[in-house]
């Protein structure tokens, strides 16, 4: 086992390497030399709720980190909440959000299957679905499990208190989540879960369930929610300021590249496998000129894209984008539109339809932005419409091009 190589407070370092909560370091410890002097690894869990079926690099922040274990040679469960997410995570949420169908679970849950294993090592990882234990819970059992906390612990939580507060509703199968994610850790017998900073209520109800049953409580270890590319909000589709790790090279490249250099070390800190060491090396020699800021931006813009494609890819990506950003030209990759439209059809229209904008009042948006070209001329008109012949290249913005063919 490799954590019988590696020193404690190598261990530690490693572990706590961009954490925000460790609950207890004083604990954790423990639990380590216990591991170095009987040659048990611990068990590292960590949960995710099939919500959506792609996952993005904010997901991977937790992913990393459990990396870090499997790299120290400990037991690694990624546990599906494939029960959970048929009740629905209300942390964060302003509103009850809607559980997802049996069906919807299923679908999300082979998607993250397939995903995680770009990060993670498929042999040394186990893939565990909470409903192989929480679906045996009788009626019984879940009302005994409700009976172990009040009303006044669950409206602790901010999110709840919030909604409470400002008389939004809070559905009572809302108060059960922190409650079997908790039973979770009982079940698995778990010694460390992992989870992000709005989790820690969650996690430390482990604890408690794990201490009441006789269990040695797990430890809590938080991650900081990773800030999209905005470098304000948490990473999110909804706000459009995420790389998706299922999207093409050229675009995590491209993703990647376009981020401010503050942020770039925030990244870094989370995401790259380089030593704390070699990334203040990084920033060094930046601060004080050796290395451009683009450069130190490309060799993680390099790193990320290898890890979700290739080696081969992250250069051709790379290759592709001096070509379309710094020499002018266009992607080799470039996706093709074939329209079928017999009449003239008002471009906002056709961005949509071409998938380069969400909508038409977007569209208008990026015309009136001087970020729409069509053929290399600059689009300003947004009432512009396009006579249905021939060939077309439309370029949005600095990443976004489309081949036009009218059929």
């Amino acid at each position: 086992m490799v954590f019988e190589m590696v020193s404690i407070e190598e261990q530690l370092e490693l572990i706590e390497r961009g954490a925000v909560d460790c609950i207890s370091r004083a604990e954790l410890e423990k639990k380590l030399k216990k591991s170095q002097e009987t040659g048990i690894p611990l068990k590292v869990k960590a949960g995710f709720d099939p919500t959506a079926p792609d996952l993005h690099l904010g997901h991977t922040v937790l992913l990393q980190k459990l990396k870090h274990f499997q790299d120290l040679g400990h037991d690694i469960y990624f546990l599906i909440g494939d029960f959970t997410g048929m009740i629905g995570d209300p942390t964060g949420k302003s509103d009850t959000r809607k559980p997802l169908t049996v069906e919807q679970v299923a679908e999300n849950a082979e998607s993250y299957k397939t995903q995680v294993f770009k990060i993670l090592d498929p042999v040394k990882t186990r893939v565990v679905f909470n409903s192989t234990w929480l679906g045996k819970l009788s009626s019984y059992d879940m009302i005994k499990l409700a009976s172990e906390l009040t009303v006044a612990r669950m409206l602790e939580r901010d999110d709840f208190k919030k909604r409470f507060e400002g008389g939004k509703p809070i559905s009572i199968h809302e108060f059960l989540y922190p409650l079997i994610q908790g039973f979770d850790s009982v079940a698995m017998e778990a010694d460390v879960e992992l989870g992000g900073t709005d989790q820690l209520f969650n996690l430390l109800m482990g604890r408690d369930l794990q201490r009441t049953r006789g269990q040695e409580p797990q430890i809590v270890l938080t991650m900081p929610l990773l800030e999209g590319l905005d470098g304000v909000n948490k990473m999110s589709k909804s706000l459009d300021n995420f790389i998706g790790i299922t999207e093409s090279a050229d675009n995590v490249y491209g993703k990647v590249l376009s981020m401010s250099d503050e942020l770039m070390f925030r990244y870094y800190e989370l995401l790259s496998d380089l030593s704390k060491i070699e990334i203040e090396e990084l920033r060094e020699k930046m601060n004080s000129g050796i290395l451009h800021p683009k450069e130190v931006k490309k060799q993680l813009a390099r790193e990320l894209t290898a890890r979700f494609h290739s080696s081969e890819a992250a250069l051709a990506a790379e290759d592709n984008f001096e070509k379309v950003f710094t020499q002018g030209g266009v992607p080799e990759d470039m996706p093709e539109f074939t329209c079928s439209a017999v009449e003239e059809i008002w471009l906002p229209q056709l961005l949509v339809d071409a998938g380069l904008v969400k909508s038409t009042s977007d569209g208008r948006r990026m015309i009136k932005q001087n970020a729409v070209s069509i053929d290399g001329e600059k689009i300003t008109d947004v009432g512009a419409v396009l006579q249905p012949h021939g060939e077309a290249l439309v370029r949005v913005g600095k990443r976004r091009f489309c081949k036009i063919v009218f059929s």
